[in-house]
């Protein structure tokens, strides 16, 4: 993919991507609220500083993400010790499929919950493999790991997704 630049469609090129690029942030968040502000910031940074420089536009854009949700985290978590509140659990808007996988909301359920009991290491590299396409070179470079532990953790979620969930039979 060629870098973003002045010429680009850029409203084009986001329509296409922002989805996989909020299910990015949406793993870094507590809300669809927050991912949505997430995606915002690290668009608004990348489009400022980073769209002339070579490289994968998507590949820095994930970059961008995880470092505008660890941004938000801190802030979050400072607004939290300072009004003494404790953040509650997630409700039922806050589902990581917008619309489920082919209409099915029970099998997005079922995926959904098994992606939250992965460890953190290894969902965040299955979401940028898989829904963002970045190559194992660039997840480490996002995740500051190598290569090779970010290929172990993708092959990790993948086991223990095959172990836990039930395979589909369309007959």
């Amino acid at each position: 993919m060629e870098p973003l630049n002045e010429a680009a469609k850029w409203k084009d090129w986001f329509e296409v991507h922002g989805p996989s690029l909020l299910l990015c942030a949406r793993q870094w968040t507590h809300s669809i609220a927050d991912a949505e502000d997430v995606l915002q910031e690290a668009f608004v940074r990348y489009w400022r500083y980073q769209r002339h420089l070579p490289g994968n536009p998507r590949a820095l854009l994930v970059t961008s993400i995880r470092r505008a949700a660890c941004d938000q985290a801190r802030g979050n978590f400072r607004r939290t010790a300072r009004e003494g509140k404790s953040v509650e659990g997630t409700d039922g808007e806050n589902s990581l499929f917008e619309h489920g996988i082919n209409g099915d909301a029970e099998r997005s359920r079922e995926i959904e919950n098994a992606l939250e009991r992965l460890p953190v290491d290894q969902r965040e590299v299955l979401v940028l493999k898989v829904w963002n396409e970045l190559t194992f070179e660039q997840i480490a470079q996002t995740l500051e790991v190598s290569a090779n532990t970010a290929a172990s953790r993708y092959r990790y979620a993948l086991t223990a997704l095959r172990k836990e969930l039930k395979p589909i039979y369309h007959g």
